[in-house]
């Protein structure tokens, strides 16, 4: 079996500049064509964070730039390739936000969250002012056996324990709905105990709710609830 590579692979950590100075030769050994990820502190306060595909001229540079005098000590991690170089140093300025970086970090593919933080914290509260005011009638499924019985659990309160969207496709028309905290589901104004009970309701007939609705299980990637059960 092979082992996963690391994203650090070599560390050099609280280093005084003065070795940098003085000791050029046995950390050039180290770091000459080599990438990675390293930090300028001063009086044991982070100062600076930065990148460089070859840390050894960029160090070098460190001494004498408009930085010069601004650090007393540094640390270098290495990696192996640098395909998540610059996310990484994106993290660590958002995170600890240095004194000496002007720039603040930025991730080219990332999703934020705030705005669906926001659209879940509404879907809740409009979800407990509903129960509050008994505006809710929760309509179950219809047994598909005889002798089985209603489901009296939410059967998506397995899966989800935050409002989640759902959409489907029926003739030609997008649909909405969401799962709420209690696994139920809201769709046009009611709430459903299950994914076929609310998937008959949108198609006008018998419908099997799990290959009907999709969820978006990553940004950008709607798969059918039926995922969930494999």
């Amino acid at each position: 079996m092979s082992r996963r590579a690391s994203l650090v692979c070599q560390h050099l950590e609280n280093i005084s500049r003065d070795a940098l100075e003085k000791f050029q030769d046995v950390i050039r050994a180290y770091v000459r064509h080599r990438q990675g990820v390293y930090a300028l502190y001063r009086r044991n306060k982070l100062y600076y964070v930065g990148l460089a595909k070859d840390l050894r001229w960029r160090l070098k540079a460190h001494l004498k730039d408009h930085h010069g005098r601004s650090w007393d000590r540094f640390s270098v991690y290495l990696t192996i390739g640098d395909q998540h170089l610059k996310e990484l140093e994106s993290l660590v300025l958002r995170i600890v936000k240095p004194k000496g970086n002007e720039v603040k970090g930025k991730f080219a593919k990332s999703q934020d969250l705030r705005r669906k933080f926001a659209k879940d914290i509404r879907l809740i509260q409009r979800d407990e002012l509903d129960s509050l005011l008994g505006r809710v009638r929760i309509i179950e499924e219809i047994p598909e056996r005889p002798g089985n019985g209603n489901r009296r659990r939410p059967v998506l309160a397995a899966y989800f324990s935050i409002p989640t969207r759902l959409r489907a496709t029926h003739l030609g028309k997008s649909l909405r709905a969401h799962v709420r905290r209690d696994g139920t589901i809201r769709f046009k104004g009611q709430v459903f105990n299950s994914p076929s009970a609310a998937g008959t309701a949108a198609v006008k007939h018998a419908c099997d709710g799990w290959k009907f609705w999709k969820f978006e299980r990553a940004p950008g990637d709607w798969v059918k609830l039926n995922e969930l059960r494999k």
